[in-house]
């Protein structure tokens, strides 16, 4: 269940972060609507990699389709693997 609490709970922020941990960000609101997160360090680099995993994964993906894609053969090639 999501830990959600008023932006004015900040006033006391040590208790805010308290709440806050590793797979348990605290969600802020303001005017009853959500407005800000306050997530672990953890978290939050951990999501900045998968960020730019997938930035490469599409540029990989759009390099193949425009200049053409490599066989497993040719990567296995290019990486000096071999089967023997």
């Amino acid at each position: 269940m999501p830990n959600i609490k008023p932006i004015s709970d900040l006033r006391n922020y040590n208790e805010v972060l308290h709440d806050v941990a590793v797979d348990a960000p605290v969600f802020l609101t303001k005017n009853g609507q959500e407005r800000y997160a306050i997530m672990d360090m953890q978290d939050y680099e951990k999501t900045q990699a998968t960020l730019r995993l997938l930035d490469e994964l599409a540029k990989g993906r759009k390099s193949g389709e425009e200049k053409g894609w490599l066989t497993l053969e040719a990567v296995e090639e290019n990486l000096g693997l071999s089967h023997e």
